[in-house]
């Protein structure tokens, strides 16, 4: 019976389940070896020599491969059809040979599929290989280069810039995307322009609306009318002029559905249409992937199997009709650089099932699933068919002219089932439906008051003023033009998919790294820069630019796509990258600290230290007004401080506003003491005094979450100064107060009886200062009760749906923090949001609990049963 190693449990069980008894189907858990996080597991002296360490979790999962084997002398590798998936059955063989559970006579096979269905899998079965040794040089290419920058060049980061936490090769490019385009943002200057636009009537009494497209008998180009007085002007002549229909011209036009989804394109849309980060779409397409659901997830490839086109066609023609069924097969053609690792594209398995059909109950996984499915059948669907009118109106003498634009749907087509999302969308006049016009026509002024959208910008911009005529029916609007839009994970995607930077498989968590050091944050599903991020990238633009170079960072993803092809030896291409970027860590590890800011200061300085408007200095310190303003670094990254340091202590952030988050001086107490706004490690922060040779600390109260440093007063300060809040004596004997402390605003009370203060958390800041006695004693009496409870009551279960059907062991509905969940044992699985806790069966909340493990990468751990009762000990007589 031979050995079947898959990655993960879930995919196991459904592959278990096709293939039958007549295989033992185990999962390897992901990669089993690793590379050790510690200098010299890559020796580029010895030809790149590579020690590799079995993790401590992967170690049981290989033991039972390894014990299966003893019975079963055939081994049979199904990992992922990808790079990685090809390593990690590398990995798993030359394990195994090494604990010699592979013998002289263990046949070793390697079966790839592109969806875990039965017909997929048991055709695989009857085509084996070998484990593809270029796919895996191809691996072990960029897993060196990896390494290699991480391990030389994050030692650079940490002793030239305190804070910085490591530098990836491929994170380092994408942190520069975003960084640049903020700095594009803070450079950018915006420039006022105006528009005219009129709302008119057909003799028929139809309104539609035009806008101002020539002026004295000249085209109007974007910044023609450039104030208010010029657009008052514009106003005045159209509004002055008989307006007649010169030209009504109607074009047939058509759109075509979009290609079926890739990786990249695959996150970008599901970031436009329901907010999903990188990660969390690819953990969803995953879960579906082993269902059975879906194609493999991780492609660059846009092509589809023959038999899934006619399978489309046939789903189409079922639902829609011959109509929406163009009369050949869509065939979109595959845009992977290298055919070895080009995929399908990602679809359904099967055709006819919608996302009503699918067992999953978890909404990401429903969600994705109705998005690929109607993705999939739109991209076979016969194309929309248009009329675009342009309708020229113009008055008599020539001097003023308009137009009118929209469009009119003759036939749907595929946009009945789908239609694909856009990025930083802006108004479009093309999209209105315009009434019946005719040549000749009279264009007279709608006697209707203004409409509410009729005065609304129509590119996005803010509407700062508006005039209007005295028939309120020609208006004039002023524009600003837009910074380029910061980036969104969708967007970035993107970027980096056109710049040729990374492969579909690596989005998410490159992504998901350069969040998690803290190097960016994620506001409104925008990507922004902290500080220590900035920072960085300028570090390594000024250091090391050839390495976060776009066009060096796609060229040697072309050549590991050359190894991977079997073209390019891996050791020539890490030997090149190696000799150039030893001689520049060299090179750099020699500069002291202060000469590195002094060129980071001189590389930021545009930004940093912006013209001011009285003409000053814009490094004259604004507390002192003596120092000197430079760049200092510090463990929580950037900032910029005065040079008199420690008489002054003026600091802001790099990004920020020295006139509005910098430090401040707020007032004076009652006792004639500075009230100051300050800017520390951890955040901003108010000061009474300043630090003498008595009073080496003065106090200082941090601000709450929520509150800005912009909107600090000095009443605020001082507040803050006054905490702890005595709220009042506790009827058992002591005093409760309440303050802010590292977890969040809470109360306090030592009793007589108590041996330790007892502290319980308050939900809102403002409970901090208004809390009352009756509700602060409640609060302390519930954490007095549970005081590992966090001040709530002992959980007790909603419902109870009686005992695991395979494992034993109850299953109870809970309600949780974040909503009612499922508990088994150790394992709480959330109630999808749609599903209520009294609509759960028992069979569903197995499910869940499956499902929740498999995400865990572990295996299920069993509730333990209840000891059996020993019957009683019978006593002897006699």
């Amino acid at each position: 019976m031979p050995v079947v190693v898959v990655e993960s449990p879930a995919k196991a069980k459904t592959i278990n389940k096709y293939l039958g008894d007549g295989y033992t189907v185990l999962a390897s858990y992901g990669h089993v070896r690793d590379l050790p996080p510690k200098d010299g597991s890559v020796d580029p002296e010895n030809g790149f020599d590579m020690t590799w360490e079995v993790g401590a979790d992967s170690r049981k999962h290989v033991k039972a491969i390894a014990d299966a084997l003893k019975d079963d002398n055939a081994l049979i590798l199904a990992t992922d059809p990808d790079r990685e998936g090809e390593a990690i059955s590398w990995h798993l063989e030359e394990t195994l040979r090494k604990r010699k559970a592979i013998k002289k006579d263990t046949p070793v096979s390697r079966v790839v599929f592109n969806a875990i269905t039965k017909t997929a899998v048991t055709e695989a079965m009857k085509n084996p290989r070998q484990v593809d040794a270029p796919l895996v040089e191809a691996y072990l290419a960029r897993r060196a280069l990896d390494y290699l920058v991480g391990f030389n060049l994050s030692p650079v980061l940490w002793r030239k810039l305190p804070g910085a936490r490591s530098a990836g090769r491929v994170q380092s490019v994408c942190l520069r995307l975003i960084v640049e385009r903020e700095m594009e943002i803070e450079a950018f200057n915006a420039r006022e322009y105006w528009s005219v636009k009129a709302l008119l009537a057909t003799p028929r009494g139809q309104e539609f609306e035009a806008r101002l497209v020539t002026l004295a008998g000249k085209k109007l180009d974007k910044f023609d009318l450039e104030n208010a007085t010029q657009a008052e002007m514009a106003v005045q002549a159209v509004a002055s002029r008989a307006l007649t229909v010169t030209s009504v011209e109607a074009k047939p036009g058509t759109r075509n559905p979009s290609a079926p989804f890739m990786t990249s394109t695959l996150q970008q849309e599901a970031s436009r249409k329901f907010g999903m980060g990188a990660k969390q779409c690819m953990s969803a397409a995953q879960r579906l992937y082993e269902a059975g659901y879906i194609t493999y997830m991780r492609t660059d490839g846009i092509d589809m199997a023959p038999e899934a086109v006619m399978s489309a066609r046939d789903a189409i023609k079922d639902r829609f009709g011959e109509d929406y069924l163009p009369k050949s097969p869509r065939m979109y053609k595959n845009k992977a650089k290298n055919a070895q690792e080009a995929h399908e594209c990602i679809r359904p398995t099967e055709m006819t099932r919608d996302a009503g059909k699918i067992k999953s109950t978890d909404a990401d996984q429903r969600k994705l699933y109705d998005l690929i499915w109607k993705r999939t059948l739109a991209c076979q669907m016969a194309a929309a068919r248009l009329e675009r009118t342009t309708v020229e109106i113009g008055s008599d003498d020539g001097q003023v002219g308009l137009r009118a634009t929209g469009q009119v749907m003759l036939f749907d087509g595929f946009l009945k089932v789908y239609e694909e999302g856009r990025d930083d969308v802006v108004g479009d006049d093309d999209d209105r439906r315009l009434p019946q016009i005719m040549q000749g026509d009279q264009a007279v002024f709608a006697k209707s008051s203004l409409r509410p959208e009729f005065a609304k910008a129509q590119d996005g911009a803010e509407t700062t003023a508006a005039v209007m005529s005295d028939n309120e029916s020609v208006l004039s609007l002023q524009h600003f033009t837009q910074p380029p839009p910061r980036y969104t994970e969708a967007t970035l995607v993107k970027k980096m998919e056109e710049l040729g930077i990374g492969r579909p498989s690596t989005y998410a968590s490159v992504l998901g790294t350069i969040q998690d050091r803290e190097y960016v944050r994620k506001e409104q599903n925008r990507l922004y820069p902290e500080d220590k991020g900035r920072i960085v990238t300028i570090f390594l633009i000024n250091f090391f630019r050839k390495y976060v170079g776009y066009e060096f960072t796609a060229n040697l993803e072309e050549d590991l796509d050359r190894v991977s092809a079997g073209e390019a030896d891996y050791k020539d291409i890490l030997n090149r990258f190696w000799r150039d970027f030893s001689a520049a860590i060299a090179e750099t590890s020699e500069l002291r600290i202060s000469e590195v800011l002094d060129v980071l200061d001189d590389a930021l300085a545009p930004t940093l230290y912006p013209p001011r408007e009285d003409g000053g200095d814009p490094r004259q310190c604004p507390l002192c007004g003596t120092g000197q303003l430079h760049l200092k670094t510090s463990r929580s990254g950037g900032f910029v401080g005065c040079g008199n340091y420690p008489e002054c202590r003026y600091t802001r952030p790099i990004g920020g506003d020295a006139a509005e988050n910098g430090d401040r001086i707020l007032g004076e107490d009652e006792d004639g003491n500075e009230i100051s706004l300050r800017s520390g490690r951890f955040g901003p922060y108010v000061q009474r005094g300043e630090a003498t040779e008595e009073n080496k600390k003065p106090e200082r109260a941090s601000l709450p979450k929520g509150w800005k440093a912009e909107e600090m007063t000095l009443e605020k300060a001082l507040t803050l100064l006054s905490l702890p809040r005595e709220v009042g004596e506790h009827p058992e004997g002591g005093t409760i107060k309440s303050n802010f402390g590292r977890f969040g605003p809470y109360i306090m009370h030592q009793g007589p009886e108590d041996a330790k203060p007892v502290y319980a958390n308050l939900k809102d800041p403002a409970d901090v200062f208004e809390i009352g006695m009756n509700r602060a004693v409640e609060l302390l009496a519930e954490k007095r009760a549970n005081p590992g409870g966090r001040g709530r009551g002992a959980a007790k279960p909603l419902r109870d749906l009686g005992e695991h059907p395979g494992e034993g062991g109850p299953i109870h509905i809970m309600d949780g923090r974040f909503g009612p969940y499922v508990k088994w044992g150790k394992v709480n699985a959330t109630l999808p949001k749609d599903v209520q806790p009294a609509d759960v069966t028992p069979d569903m909340a197995v499910e869940l609990i499956a499902e929740k493990s498999a995400k865990k990468g572990k295996p299920r751990k069993t509730a333990k049963k209840p000891a059996a009762k020993k019957p009683a000990a019978h006593k002897k007589t006699g």
